[in-house]
């Protein structure tokens, strides 16, 4: 086995020099004393890359890197470092702090711990409150408790901007992922629609979080909004644009980028902005 000899000259490397690409910095001397971090998920990713300080945060998820899985902008992810999240090369980069998921496997979390790292781990925020909670914990985390507040204001602006008219009845809606799957009540998502004037018609079909949706029963009872959640790798996307669909007379099908479905922090506002943007065309307010 050749993996403890690897990390051994990976560990000593970073005790004797920087990493290129890192500002000549590891350790807690990276963003003028505050902790360095690492991200390992691509929702803490977009966060991070707004409350840290530049050369603050080593490394983000190569999820962020990819269309078809990020929620940042590709410009602002191409600015960081990438990794895998296999333990050699987080050691090698030597944070103060690793940032992940829930999932992360607890053999990975004992490992970067065993290595000194301290490892937090945060969910998928539920609804808003859990979300601008989470861009609060982790700018505290940084140490850089302003822009926190600064991004959760820009959500409190974004939520206030999106709000339907006084009185104005829900648009039903569902959110269709590809396979047929839907997005439950208990979601960010879902809160999201609540806040922007759509109604989740998951609950009223007996439904909940990633149950299946097939397309006879959308088409036997149609909602007035269908989300079409697309996946540029899926193959199961023929449901969402079936020809079926084209005869419904009265529903909206729209495509709805899946980089704005799970994560919140910055994306909060670009989702609230598109759910907008279609709630206005499809009822004029």
């Amino acid at each position: 086995m050749l993996i403890a000899p690897v990390l051994g000259m990976l560990l000593a490397s970073c005790s004797q020099a920087p990493l290129p690409g890192v500002s000549g910095r590891t350790g807690a001397e990276a963003g003028g004393g505050q902790p360095s971090i690492v991200s390992l998920n691509p929702c803490t990713d977009a966060i991070l890359a707004e409350v840290t300080v530049p050369g603050q945060l080593l490394a983000i998820s190569h999820y962020s890197q990819d269309p078809a899985s990020s929620s940042m902008d590709p410009g602002l992810a191409r600015r960081f470092q990438a990794t895998s999240g296999a333990v050699e090369e987080v050691a090698a980069l030597a944070p103060d702090v690793v940032v992940a998921g829930s999932f992360l496997p607890p053999a990975t979390q004992q490992a970067l711990r065993d290595l000194g790292m301290r490892v937090v781990t945060f969910p998928i925020p539920a609804n808003v409150p859990a979300a601008e909670q989470q861009v609060r914990d982790l700018a505290a985390l940084a140490g850089n408790a302003p822009a926190g507040n600064a991004l959760v204001q820009r959500i409190e602006t974004a939520l206030a901007q999106s709000a339907p008219p006084a009185g104005a009845a829900p648009l039903p809606a569902l959110m269709w992922e590809s396979g047929g799957i839907v997005a439950g009540n208990d979601t960010l998502i879902a809160d999201l629609l609540g806040r922007s004037g759509f109604s989740n018609g998951v609950a009223a079909r007996g439904l909940s979080q990633a149950d299946y949706l097939p397309l006879e029963r959308v088409l036997a009872n149609p909602p007035k909004v269908i989300f079409a959640v697309g996946n540029a790798r899926s193959n199961q996307d023929h449901m969402l644009y079936h020809p079926a669909l084209d005869a419904l007379k009265g529903t909206a099908r729209v495509p709805f980028d899946n980089g704005l479905l799970w994560c919140g922090g910055p994306t909060i506002p670009r989702a609230l902005a598109r759910l907008t943007h279609v709630r206005r065309a499809v009822a004029g307010s």
